[in-house]
C-alpha cells in the first residue's frame, strides 16, 4: 500500500470519527496539535497544518474545523528534503 493511500485513509477515518467533536468551539491550536500527534503516531512526515478562514478556497485536504466552525485546518504534504539532516 502506498504512503499516499495510507495518508488519505488516515485523514478520512480521522475526519469521520472526530468531526462532530470538532464542530464545538475548540481552539485551533488544540485541534491542530491533536491532528499532528495522530499523524506522527502513524509515521507521517513532511507535512504542514495551516489554520485558515472557513471561506478560504483550497486545493488541500481539510482535516478539521475550529472556533465553532469559523476556521478550518488544512493538511499539506511537503516534499521530502533532499539533503539529510545532521
Amino acid at each position: 500500500m502506498s504512503k499516499s493511500v495510507l495518508v488519505k485513509g488516515l485523514v478520512i477515518s480521522f475526519l469521520l470519527s472526530s468531526a462532530p467533536a470538532w464542530a464545538e468551539i475548540t481552539s485551533c491550536e488544540t485541534i491542530k496539535d491533536k491532528v499532528a500527534a495522530k499523524l506522527e503516531r502513524k509515521g507521517v512526515n513532511n507535512y504542514s497544518l495551516q489554520v485558515v478562514s472557513r471561506d478560504t478556497e483550497t486545493k488541500y485536504r481539510v482535516v478539521g474545523s475550529c472556533e465553532g466552525g469559523k476556521k478550518k485546518i488544512i493538511y499539506k504534504k511537503e516534499k521530502a528534503s533532499s539533503k539529510a539532516e545532521e
